[in-house]
């Protein structure tokens, strides 16, 4: 079968023929129809724990051998995964897609939607609070942004480093103000977006980001880090936290019955309200592609057609 294979730690990968997976006890056949690509995959860690050579593991839609129209997640049975024509999953990862979700729906909101929206349902927004996204020009950050408001904000604000994406996300209506980091006194111009200070932070990127809105918060300040883009290491000052609680979330540890439950909400929210998400289409055969323009910040889900 066609694949996009990874021959090491940290290489791009190839498309070429890799062996087909075989049936196994617990695990589900997946004939493949549309797979994502997301910042993790592309992290220096992929993959601690793998072995070589491997397909890029990914999301994606398929179909099972008895026809049915299935989700999952990055779980698939090493060394196989979504990026190829055919992919073998553990049974609890496989969901059921309803006939009005779209492939590209179902695999926006899975991990990057979760990953928005069970840190901020955390954060416990009160109504009218004011919620900044750090890293907000990625796919994540965009849902965020609708969730937030969703949730009850009343001022949402962006901030990144692309001054065009940001533009964007403000023209669009997405946020009611940006911030483009990495200026003078990224403190200062946060603390002027959010006209006085921050009720919750969703950092998507940790480092400096993370450091410089700390003091742009106000008391009782929720922050929710769950990211590292921007650097793992900080040299945090305690004073700046006095008042306000960092919490590191994961999100990809729940339970497969959460994580399915969770999803299938966020299809009902998705159709319901109208979330929006902006993507960038591939094909298999351009896996290399979609993988460099995945490294350098494509401001969009990445998807392919496998087959069709």
């Amino acid at each position: 079968m066609r694949a996009a294979v990874i021959h090491e730690r940290n290489a791009p990968p190839v498309v070429e023929e890799f062996p087909e997976p075989q049936p196994q006890e617990g695990c589900v056949l997946i004939d493949m129809d549309t797979a994502g690509l997301g910042g993790w995959d592309v992290l220096g860690a992929y993959r601690l724990g793998v072995s070589y050579p491997c397909v890029i593991r990914g999301e994606g839609v398929g179909r099972t051998v008895d026809g049915k129209r299935v989700y999952f997640g990055e779980r698939s049975v090493q060394p196989f995964g979504a990026w190829a024509e055919r992919t073998l999953v553990p049974t609890e990862e496989v969901w059921n897609v309803p006939d009005d979700v779209d492939d590209k729906t179902a695999i926006s909101m899975g991990i990057a939607a979760t990953g928005a929206v069970v840190p901020l349902e955390l954060a416990n927004i009160q109504k009218g609070e004011k919620v900044l996204i750090l890293g907000a020009t990625g796919t994540l950050g965009l849902i965020a942004l609708q969730l937030a408001r969703l949730l009850g904000a009343g001022r949402v604000v962006g901030a990144a480093r692309s001054a065009e994406a940001l533009a964007g996300l403000k023209s669009r209506g997405f946020a009611d103000e940006v911030v483009r980091l990495g200026g003078d006194d990224d403190s200062a111009a946060l603390k002027d977006a959010a006209d006085g200070g921050f009720d919750v932070v969703l950092d998507l990127v940790c480092g400096q980001p993370l450091l410089s809105s700390l003091k742009a918060t106000n008391r009782g300040a929720r922050i929710m880090t769950i990211g590292t883009g921007a650097g793992r290491k900080i040299e945090l000052d305690i004073a700046d936290l006095l008042f306000r609680n960092l919490s590191c979330i994961g999100t990809g540890q729940r339970p497969p019955t959460d994580r399915r439950q969770i999803w299938e909400r966020l299809l009902r929210t998705a159709r319901e309200q109208q979330i929006h998400v902006d993507y960038a289409d591939y094909t298999l055969e351009q896996a290399g592609q979609a993988w460099a323009d995945q490294v350098s910040g494509p401001h969009a889900k990445i998807t392919a057609r496998i087959r069709g």
